[in-house]
């Protein structure tokens, strides 16, 4: 209950968005091959934030 309002870490909120749009991208590689693509490139670019941040 205490957590319910609790703000999202950097690295929660990236994650979050990593994952979502490797299910995007799974979901257009059945229909649309470029469009799956440019989300896969989406994607990598937000796990290279993810690795660039420091780790404690």
């Amino acid at each position: 209950m205490f957590g319910l309002f609790k703000k999202k870490s950097k690295l929660e909120t990236l994650q979050k968005k990593y994952e979502k749009l490797q299910k995007e991208a799974f979901e257009l590689s059945k229909s649309n091959r470029r469009l799956s693509d440019e989300k896969m490139a989406e994607a990598q670019k937000v796990l290279e934030e993810i690795e660039a941040l420091p780790k404690d």
